[in-house]
């Protein structure tokens, strides 16, 4: 089982607020001291070189104690990063207003005794945060439960997850758009609410977990947010209800249940496993969240799907959509193949094949058998953005695609930026396009591949340095015509222009540049 819970002490919560930002306990601070080798180490989840510092900062490298005022980044780091104990006299001075008893009834830490040099270790993962999403960067301090870095050992089937790299990644494609009521479903330790609280009127978060809520509440007061908070499955503790926005970071892992002798190998964690067979709960929370959007309101959440033979991913999830009723944009971000992804998800638990053979094996069996029931040749990856269709509106968006290169994050802006092109585009025919002005994107760059000799060139791409970096091959026409885009003259202008520099009719010309004109506009190549 984990260690506990987290108390919330309305006195003591500000004082530690205070401590831990007078301590430089923050995302820089850390990686000042621990130095760039080690910090980069713990970012692979490599503590080695980072309990070297810490223990040469505390003491000496038998972990003998001495007398002196420490770093106060050193004891955090070491108690709530990396699992060491520290003295409490060391505690007492990085927490000057709170101390180790005032850590101790927050629930975060565990003393052996009252003295001086006796020893204090961490029941709680304390670390600082981060990040920047589409409403500029923010910093805060989020508690969780130790990981498998700092105990040892497996994770507990109850244990609650701190920002991982998907809660990362799905706070930076989050549009963050002001809006009136935001829905965390499957809030873990509420970093998405918190996210959230900074463009939204009210926030709303559910998990399955009470113990993620406790420590989603404990979280949202040390930071000084307001959040309501509601245990219950799925969409059961919003039901009949309506919001603007709809984040999750489901548990959406394809965990093989009830497979033969795979029980005690496969242990259920409640913040990535849905309990349902396959993608089904990916598919559910698809087909159901529109029950909850407002007219206009938009669901954002990551998710897998299950590639199967003989079934295109894109024919299978878009079913979903057509099911749904909901506008949708699905990019698929990473593909694994099954063994890949036994692997993946195997280790996530803290199994591992040198530490215990036996249990690896037997993860890896029935993960293997699972996906052959299925026939299931990969597993997908990505991001799903939803929107519920607006009063007298019909479904107008359906897009799937893949892209697994880089990004530029946050990736929120540009999402919600072609989300809006694509309904200018909605309101507007050909006719109407045409008489548009637009202007090329200031981050659109163009390159010209071209023979050794010859003076023109063969290849043309177009390409945004923003969003998702797209690189368009363009005609001969369609790169003049997006060159020329200054905002001065109108499309048709525009073509009118280089048909008669090429000597071809207008109008054929217009045929086959006007609808990719289009596709520039929805991608954020072209502004109008």
């Amino acid at each position: 089982m984990s260690l506990g819970e987290p108390t919330i002490d309305p006195r003591l919560l500000p004082l530690l607020r205070d401590d831990l930002a007078a301590a430089s306990y923050t995302v820089d601070g850390v990686e000042d001291f621990l130095g760039p080798l080690a910090a980069a180490a713990l970012h692979r989840e490599q503590a080695v070189p980072a309990l070297r510092v810490a223990r040469a900062a505390l003491g000496d490298a038998t972990g003998a104690t001495s007398s002196g005022r420490k770093d106060p980044r050193a004891v955090l780091a070491a108690l709530f990063l990396l699992g060491l104990e520290v003295r409490r006299a060391d505690l007492d001075a990085a927490l000057p207003r709170v101390g180790a008893d005032g850590a101790a009834r927050l629930g975060l830490v565990a003393a052996a005794g009252n003295g001086p040099d006796d020893g204090v270790r961490a029941l709680a993962d304390l670390r600082p945060y981060a990040a920047a999403d589409a409403a500029g960067p923010v910093t805060w301090w989020l508690a969780s439960d130790l990981g498998e870095l700092a105990t040892g050992r497996r994770l507990a089937g109850d244990h609650v997850l701190g920002a991982g790299g998907a809660s990362i990644t799905l706070a930076q494609v989050t549009m963050r758009t002001p809006v009136g009521r935001v829905l965390d479903l499957g809030t873990g330790c509420g970093i998405q609410a918190l996210h959230a609280s900074r463009h939204a009127q009210s926030v709303v978060g559910t998990d399955i977990s009470r113990r993620a809520l406790r420590f989603a509440e404990f979280n949202a007061a040390l930071d000084g947010v307001s959040l309501d908070l509601r245990e219950g499955s799925m969409l059961d503790p919003v039901a009949g209800e309506q919001f603007d926005l709809v984040v999750s970071n489901p548990p959406f892992v394809i965990t093989p249940r009830g497979a033969s002798g795979a029980t005690s190998a496969l242990p259920e964690y409640e913040y990535r496993d849905g309990g349902r067979a396959g993608d089904d709960l990916v598919r559910d929370l698809i087909l159901g969240v529109g029950d909850v959007l407002a007219p206009g309101g938009v669901a954002q959440m990551l998710g897998n799907w299950e590639h199967r033979r003989g079934e295109p991913w894109t024919e299978r999830v878009g079913a979903w959509l057509e099911e749904a009723g909901l506008d949708g944009w699905i990019i698929q971000r990473e593909v694994l193949d099954p063994a890949e992804y036994a692997e993946t998800w195997i280790r996530d638990g803290g199994t591992t094949p040198e530490r215990e053979p036996g249990a690896w094996a037997a993860s890896y069996e029935a993960w293997l058998d699972d996906f052959a029931t299925r026939d299931v040749e990969a597993v997908g990856f990505g991001i799903v953005t939803l929107r519920k269709p607006a009063a007298g509106h019909g479904v107008s968006l359906r897009r799937l695609e893949e892209h697994t290169g880089s990004v530029r994050q946050p990736l929120g802006g540009h999402l919600a930026a072609s989300l809006a092109a694509h309904d200018w585009l909605e309101a507007r025919d050909d006719a109407a396009l045409a008489s548009s002005r637009l202007s090329v994107a200031p981050d659109v760059t163009e390159e010209r591949y071209l023979t050794p000799g010859a003076e023109d060139p063969n290849v043309v791409i177009v390409r945004q340095g923003d969003g998702l970096g797209r690189g368009i091959q363009a005609s001969t026409g369609l790169a003049a015509l997006v060159g020329a885009s200054d905002g001065e003259l109108t499309v048709g202008q525009l073509i009118g222009a280089i048909a008669s520099l090429f000597e071809v009719p207008a109008g054929d010309l217009a045929g086959e540049l006007l609808p990719a004109v289009r596709g520039l506009v929805r991608d954020g190549f072209l502004l109008p």
